[in-house]
């Protein structure tokens, strides 16, 4: 039996039982890390305050969009085409040639953060923290870039350990710092340490990988690796004007209190959305095999994925919606009740978010970056926009709304844009699941109009989900089934190698 287990863990066999270990472990540390440290989160906005943890979050905000700019589309460049090749050299010289642009485009970003944003800043309270925003910057650049050798090397079991030692760091440093010296200042301290000590774990367990840097650099490779990261990197950059800007912008039209008031709706969705983005990134290197080589088999895998990312999101999106009041009071607590409307707007996203991601990733995996900047573009742009004509009028519930119509459009792009790459189909598999969960959601509000406690409603809601899934013999069902036991119906894998 614990044989059986490692094997399914740390073992790649078939392309069903590596994306399902592959799930289970970016799981484990995506969503177990960030639940961990949505300990330190909620309690930090206790007792920082709106205004306080508002302007916290609006750094974090800004740190996220200088990261992009500092990874630049070379992480999933990487990721791709380390898991293409066998050559153990030419995987060196690809990791080698991507750190030192990583390292270049760091500097860059550090530059920027320290001597130009504070200039820009309508938030005067905001300018002393930049200098700390640079070490997360730096931080979680390094450990991206391990993360991104881990997933060439398709060992998320790798990540999942460093991701987690990461966030149990931030929590620790951060209920600490809270404590003893409770000002955002210190807290954005030991959110950078916490952050500091798993890249340099990360980086440390990788050194192996990383020995040669200097040895195996290619300057041919330059421009090959820019050439293909740079339609991705605009796209990066356009997908966080679709999901980030908006507390950038509340921040510039309205007071930092504001901006805590929203960050509390958009903090759950956030934490939400990692469940597609696991699930995307956990298939993606079975995508890049099967794209342009399988068709039909590239087919049947992306139905099945997006019918099982539709299983969980719509279920979720209407029992948000339903009970938004509760979780945000229960979290947050009563001084966070004007973020009610705008998490009821926002976890309506997540049915578009789940799809979306898993499409982005199918057709990167193409070779087709240059769709998925017309795919951001157009969301992104739109959603800088609506927030602009509707942020001033109706404040960050404008904002939620603007955020909710832009995933809207940009999703009907994608769409359609993937039907002519490969011409799936998955909303007549989908029937069921949307009529149980609409069923369920009915249950789950009149729970709520009885009085039924929050957390008995959830676990009766889900109950009631599932059993009728099963009383409509939903297959999708089995299909989880033959996931847990690592079902052997699809080719081995290349390496069956164990973690190192």
């Amino acid at each position: 039996m614990i044989k059986k287990v490692k094997d399914f863990l740390l073992v790649n066999r078939t392309t069903r039982q590596t994306v399902a270990k592959n799930t289970f472990w970016l799981t484990v540390s995506n969503l177990g890390g960030r639940l961990i440290k949505a300990g330190i989160i909620i309690y930090s906005a206790r007792i920082l305050g709106a205004a306080e943890w508002g302007l916290f979050s609006y750094v974090v905000s800004f740190a996220v969009l200088i990261t992009i700019f500092t990874d630049l589309g070379i992480g999933p460049i990487l990721t791709r085409e380390a898991s293409r090749t066998d050559d153990p050299v030419k995987k060196s010289q690809i990791i080698s040639t991507a750190f030192f642009l990583k390292l270049a485009l760091l500097a860059v970003g550090i530059l920027v953060v320290i001597f130009v944003a504070p200039h820009f800043t309508t938030i005067k309270e905001a300018r002393p923290l930049f200098p700390i925003v640079a070490l997360i910057i730096v931080f979680d650049t390094l450990q991206n870039f391990g993360f991104s050798m881990t997933r060439a090397l398709e060992k998320m079991e790798l990540e999942a350990t460093f991701y987690l030692l990461t966030n149990m760091a931030i929590v620790v440093f951060g209920f600490l710092t809270l404590h003893f010296y409770p000002t955002v200042k210190f807290f954005a301290y030991a959110y950078a340490a916490g952050i500091g000590i798993g890249a340099f774990a990360t980086l440390f367990y990788l050194r192996k990988y990383l020995g040669n840097l200097f040895s195996y650099f290619q300057k041919k490779l330059i421009k090959p690796i820019l050439g293909a990261a740079w339609p991705f990197a605009i796209s990066g950059l356009l997908g966080v004007l679709m999901i980030n800007t908006d507390i950038l912008l509340i921040g510039y039209f309205l007071a930092a209190e504001k901006v805590g008031i929203y960050s509390a709706a958009d903090r759950p969705i956030q934490l939400l959305y990692l469940l597609p983005a696991i699930l995307a990134t956990s298939v993606f290197p079975t995508f890049s095999r099967l794209a342009n080589r399988d068709s039909e088999k590239m087919k049947r895998v992306l139905e099945k994925i997006l019918s099982l990312a539709s299983l969980i999101s719509i279920p979720i999106a209407l029992g948000g919606i339903v009970l938004g009041g509760d979780i945000i009071r229960i979290v947050f607590g009563s001084a966070y009740t004007q973020a009610v409307p705008s998490f009821r707007i926002l976890v309506a996203t997540l049915s578009i978010n789940f799809t979306a991601s898993i499409l982005t990733n199918a057709i990167f995996a193409y070779n087709r970056q240059k769709d998925l900047i017309k795919f951001t573009a157009l969301g992104g742009i739109t959603n800088v926009i609506l927030d602009l004509i509707l942020i001033p009028r109706f404040g960050i519930v404008g904002s939620a709304w603007a955020t909710l119509l832009a995933q809207v459009i940009g999703n009907f792009y994608i769409w359609n844009k993937m039907r002519q790459i490969n011409s799936f189909s998955v909303l007549p598999k989908i029937k069921k699941v949307v009529l149980a969960a609409i069923i369920m959601a009915l249950a789950v509000f009149g729970m709520h109009r009885l009085g039924v406690n929050l957390f008995i409603n959830l676990g009766l809601g889900v109950g009631i989900y599932f059993l009728l899934l099963y009383a409509m013999k939903e297959s999708l069902l089995k299909e989880f089934k033959l996931i847990l036991r690592g079902g052997a119906s699809d080719e081995p894998e290349n390496s069956g190698s164990v973690v190192l």
